[in-house]
């Protein structure tokens, strides 16, 4: 009897342990999601103030009691920033299309086809990854300068192309793929190209949509290349559209303006991760494990 009551107290002490211990974790984390999510906040809280209000505010204030749509027509209307988005969805959908044709035959190459010297320049490969991206900026300006791709769509996307880390994370997803699949593939007469689009793609399709998404991401926040390689207002994306707001347009004087324009450029994304949100971390944790 004595012992059940003893185990009765132990039992509900760790439970008020774990009820005290998962209270301070979601408040811990309560507040560092409050800590994140505030720029945010006041940043689409500021695109709904009006000029004057703004300016009139000597201590910030957190709601808007006058909420307004002004500042986004002033986004649209001052700026081409419809055009800004069209360049930024051409170099978007053009650049992710081009690496995953050009990285998911060399993962496959790397993981599963055998070759002479396969680990040697796998190795060299991966060695790329150290060099800084200084260096291959300044080799990539000289080379698509020469050429004359300079302010054209062409020297925007050709730089950016394939990625060493994609393919090594698709590389790893493939080689956890069986090798008594790809032999039995070959008895049936499957070719090579045949085997890697029907069998291996859709079974790392989670790995694959999540290469998609954060090139997509990384495309549509690029900004030092394109700064670097147009000049040219025509071929402006939407990053270096809003550098050219602040510096030279309305960002300046008007920034509830600016915040509005922001947010019209920040929402895209937002919308994709919270859609995709799901798929990112299940490619991630995919490609995080092996065997």
């Amino acid at each position: 009897m004595k012992g059940s009551l003893d185990y009765a107290k132990t039992r509900e002490k760790q439970q008020k342990r774990k009820m005290i211990t998962k209270a301070i974790t979601y408040v811990f984390l309560g507040i560092w999601a409050i800590v994140v999510l505030f720029p945010f906040y006041w940043m689409l809280l500021s695109s709904f103030k009006s000029y004057g209000d703004y300016n009139a505010e000597t201590v910030p204030q957190f709601i808007t009691l006058n909420p307004t749509v002004e500042n986004y027509i002033i986004a649209f209307t001052s700026v081409p920033l419809l055009d800004y988005f069209l360049n930024t969805l051409i170099f978007t959908v053009a650049t992710t299309a081009i690496m995953m044709i050009v990285i998911i035959p060399a993962a496959f190459a790397f993981s599963r086809m055998n070759f002479r010297g396969k680990n040697t320049l796998f190795v060299l490969f991966l060695s790329l990854m150290m060099i800084p991206n200084e260096l291959v900026i300044i080799t990539n300006f000289v080379t698509i300068t020469e050429f004359g791709l300079r302010n054209t769509f062409t020297g925007l996307i050709l730089p950016s192309v394939t990625s060493v880390f994609y393919i090594y994370l698709l590389k790893e997803n493939f080689a956890q793929i069986p090798d008594e699949l790809y032999y039995a593939a070959k008895v049936d007469g499957t070719g090579d190209f045949k085997y890697m689009m029907n069998v291996m793609v859709p079974i790392c399709k989670p790995t694959i949509v999540t290469i998609t998404i954060l090139k997509v991401i990384e495309c549509w926040n690029s900004y030092v290349w394109p700064r670097l390689i147009t000049d040219d207002e025509d071929y402006f994306l939407v990053s270096n559209g809003i550098q050219q707001i602040r510096e030279n347009g309305f960002g300046r004087e008007n920034i509830p303006a600016m915040m509005a324009a922001v947010v019209v450029i920040s929402v895209p994304l937002i919308i994709l991760f919270l859609v995709f949100r799901k798929k990112i971390m299940a490619g991630v944790a995919r490609g995080g494990t092996k065997g």
